[in-house]
């Protein structure tokens, strides 16, 4: 491996700025990987735009990234399989770079059938739309409401929820433009909400015969995550997994009280390392056989290089992408 690597940095202005670093060893317990292909997420907006010393951030400079694919170039001590040489993807802080070094429970082989560019798209929503639905005790034959569902995560979560069984998937957009990604990505009702769009919680309920969901998956919050609670069945399960709106949110008590609902959050932060890896590996193990299959895979917006990586950034806080954006590795 060379001594030295390209990585993308933010802190020093409103795009990444690409910086010459040190390529990193393993340490205990991990592997580093030679990244071909990395995507962004909902999450690289936020912390750009609030480490932009240029527009009131920190200016605390940052390694960016969060996802990537590629192959393994070495394993530290106690870290096991992945060996040498398998292409993997993953998750990690810092992946916007060459060489990605991840906890080894953080990455999962992939099929054969998958590209890196693809592949680098998927980890974050396997993570995310399994491990809240697993949170929420979701089964098979078990109906599902995905808000938000034309994220590139959301769009994932409804082929997961498809690929596990749901007997129904309801999902949300404001956007009439959008509703055939849903409908291809498999939806089995589309539910437009935008200005003069249908009301959620009423389309939700007939949808379901005036009974609600089993499990809500709330990508927006805000009045929409209010929204699921009454469009959710006794003895239901919410689970909040992002705030594309915003944060806050006033909820009706009676709906959360008289159907006995079930209320959780979702963040699968690396702080939590052991957690992340067991969600991660259960989701492999039950979902990699249908991503081989064709049945779960990321629909890929666009690629770009590291080299045009701010005009990447600027479709991601632009809400531009039909899907997930890519940055091709050099």
């Amino acid at each position: 491996m060379p001594a030295t690597m390209t990585a993308l940095s933010g802190g020093s202005g409103p795009d990444w700025t690409p910086r010459q670093v040190p390529v990193p060893e393993p340490r205990p317990g991990q592997v580093v990987v030679r990244a071909r292909a990395v995507a962004l997420n909902h999450a690289d907006a936020v912390m750009l735009s609030a480490a932009d010393p240029t527009a009131g951030g920190t200016g605390e400079e940052y390694r960016a990234g969060f996802e990537f694919a590629g192959e393994v170039t070495a394993v530290g001590e106690g870290a096991g399989a992945p060996a040498v040489g398998s292409r993997v993807m993953g998750t990690a802080p810092g992946s916007f770079a060459q060489y990605v070094a991840a906890d080894h429970r953080h990455v999962v082989r992939v099929p054969d059938v998958l590209g890196d560019e693809e592949a680098c798209a998927l980890p974050t929503g396997l993570l995310t739309e399994y491990g809240a639905l697993a949170v929420a005790g979701f089964r098979a034959g078990q109906s599902v409401l995905i808000t938000g569902a034309t994220s590139g995560i959301g769009l994932i979560g409804v082929r997961i929820a498809r690929a596990l069984g749901a007997a129904s998937v309801i999902a949300t957009t404001r956007d009439q433009a959008r509703a055939g990604l849903l409908q291809d990505a498999g939806a089995h009702t589309v539910v437009v909400t935008g200005d003069g769009g249908q009301d959620m919680t009423r389309t939700v309920l007939a949808a379901t015969g005036g009974q609600g969901v089993h499990v809500a998956l709330d990508h927006v919050g805000g009045r929409t995550f209010a929204g699921c609670l009454p469009a959710t069945r006794t003895d239901g399960a919410v689970v909040s997994v992002g705030r594309l709106d915003r944060a806050a949110s006033t909820v009706d008590l009676d709906a959360l009280a008289h159907r006995h609902l079930r209320l959780y959050g979702v963040s699968f932060g690396f702080t939590r390392a052991a957690e992340l890896g067991g969600v991660l590996a259960a989701a492999a193990e039950q979902l990699l056989p249908a991503v081989a299959e064709g049945r779960v895979r990321p629909l890929i917006d666009a690629a770009f290089s590291f080299g045009t990586a701010a005009e990447a950034a600027a479709r991601l806080r632009g809400h531009q992408g039909r899907g997930k954006i890519i940055l091709r590795v050099p």
